[in-house]
């Protein structure tokens, strides 16, 4: 059974699909051919793709187109991946969108913009290849289809801004980006260059005299089967929805259940066991808080309170579980406020807010209005009320002496008009007046910070940086935390899972002569 999503904002129809079994176009699961894995076990592979995703399609696609024989072997019973979830914004310099807009922009100036933004915690050398690479990657979509849309390329969006216009997404985000490689897959399916298994899962590497030789896979009735080839790409996606490897590799517990289900860390743990190594641990940062389901871990999403003041200033204070602030609420930056979270307790925080702020303040949940709001207090546990400040901390599990400690100093700033802590620059109000309120939120992660160690040519290597013979890795499993270092970097997921994948689709097959 295929557990519960989260859907972001404008995925619903993305998640629909993705639940109901079909893909991006339609053709659901009968439009991939159905070869037995016997059949498939028997035949000889130049090149054995692990996972059917953001980047394992595009190598499947490039390598078909040079002739090589190409197995795609895909844990679901679709192609698509983060695909069906992801918003599927990306990044690139150079494009022809950026040049009909008469955008100036550079891969290099795309580069030291990442490195910048991510303080230089991100890996160069796989930043300087995606971000070389990323305009003939956004070209070949946009040439196949893909609209962003209208006002794009941007800045940003609740990311650190770029210095020049080069952020940009299609309609039904990830989607839109499936819209466009299905076909192109579904042409070399078609024409008997790429194979699909799908409903198959990757469970170790083949190796003779330590080159790695194919993959044993387990079929959907169970049977291990063995399939050989002359290369082998993981891209198997993430870790994020398995909790017990991600608390192994990130360190931290997985405090929310938002990301693809197949994100289980098969590619992880095959690359380990033939001699490979992780990197990116250090790197690790949540995104923005968003209000649980309830208290188990992990837990489904449930809503967010607006935290970015571009878009509602706050007229609430955010506390940790010792009752002490640790941001300014209304700092523009994301990337200072999610720095600031992920060193909190738990990545844990609550907003905290009275009467007179509930009614004057616009509301901070979009969608909801203040009816709503005021509900949810008698009903969901991540919301408290009470009439004094010691019975909201012992409701909210809040240390009561440092919120009554922090309140007071925070009502001495707003009287002042300056906040001696943090440098708030917005405060409308004092917190005085009965009932108080509390919202608990959570830091989560919807992605994998932790990825697989590979070299320029995306060879997976050793520790000790010597090359792991006949296997490469892209997507997911290289982790945001060498592409974005412990940053959220615009675009800096996708583009690289596509670009990638095209540059090992055309790197790993010779031109036919």
């Amino acid at each position: 059974m295929i557990p519960t999503l989260y859907t972001p904002p404008f995925m619903g129809s993305s998640r629909r699909r993705f639940m109901a079994g079909v893909s991006s176009l339609g053709l659901g699961l009968a439009a991939i051919p159905a070869f037995g894995a016997t059949e498939n076990a028997a035949r000889e592979w130049d090149i054995v793709i692990v996972g059917g995703g953001t980047a394992g399609i595009p190598t499947g696609i490039f390598a078909a187109r040079r002739g090589a024989k190409v197995l795609i072997i895909e844990a679901s019973q679709q192609l698509g991946g983060t695909l069906f979830l992801s918003t599927g914004q990306m990044s690139a310099a150079g494009t022809k969108l950026q040049s009909g807009k008469a955008i100036i922009d550079t891969p290099q100036m795309h580069f030291d913009d990442v490195m910048r933004i991510s303080r230089k915690t991100a890996d160069p050398t796989l930043v300087r290849l995606a971000v070389f690479n990323a305009a003939d990657t956004f070209n070949w979509l946009t040439e196949n289809g893909l609209q962003p849309l209208p006002e794009h390329p941007v800045l940003g969006l609740t990311h650190e801004p770029y210095s020049a216009k080069r952020y940009a997404w299609g309609k039904e985000g990830g989607m839109s980006i499936l819209e466009v490689i299905e076909p192109l897959a579904m042409a070399e399916i078609n024409a008997g260059r790429l194979v699909v298994q799908r409903a198959t899962r990757a469970r170790e590497l083949l190796q003779r005299d330590g080159a790695i030789v194919g993959v044993r896979a387990e079929d959907e009735n169970g049977t291990m089967v063995d399939f050989r080839a002359k290369s082998v790409v993981l891209t198997s996606g993430g870790y994020a929805s398995n909790p017990k490897l991600f608390f192994e590799l990130s360190g931290v517990k997985a405090y929310g259940k938002a990301s693809y289900p197949y994100s289980q860390g098969d590619g992880y743990l095959m690359a380990l066991a033939a001699g490979g190594y992780t990197r990116g641990k250090e790197n690790y940062i949540c995104g923005s808080p968003r209000i649980l389901a309830d208290t188990e871990e992990p837990s489904e999403p449930y809503s967010r309170f607006v935290l970015h003041p571009e878009q509602r200033q706050p007229w609430e204070i955010q506390v940790n579980v010792h009752g002490k602030r640790y941001v300014a609420e209304d700092n523009p930056s994301v990337d200072q406020r999610e720095n600031a979270l992920v060193k909190q307790p738990d990545l844990r925080t609550w907003l905290i807010f009275d009467q007179a702020i509930l009614d004057a303040a616009p509301v901070g949940i979009d969608g909801w209005d203040r009816k709503r709001l005021a509900d949810e207090f008698n009903t969901h546990p991540m919301f408290k009320k009470a009439n004094t400040i010691q019975e909201l901390a012992a409701a909210a599990g809040v240390d009561a002496k440092g919120l009554a400690e922090t309140i007071e100093r925070y009502n001495t700033a707003v009287a002042s008009g300056k906040d001696p802590d943090f440098n708030r620059k917005h405060l409308p109000l004092p917190i005085a007046k009965a009932p108080y309120y509390s919202v608990r939120q959570n830091g989560i992660s919807i992605t994998s910070t932790v990825g697989i160690g590979v070299d320029d040519k995306l060879r997976v290597t050793r520790k000790d940086g010597r090359v792991i013979s006949g296997l490469y890795a892209a997507g997911e499993i290289l982790g945001s935390g060498q592409t974005m270092g412990k940053s959220a970097v615009g675009g800096m997921m996708v583009t690289p899972a596509l670009t990638f994948g095209r540059l090992l689709g055309q790197s790993l097959v010779p031109l036919p002569s």
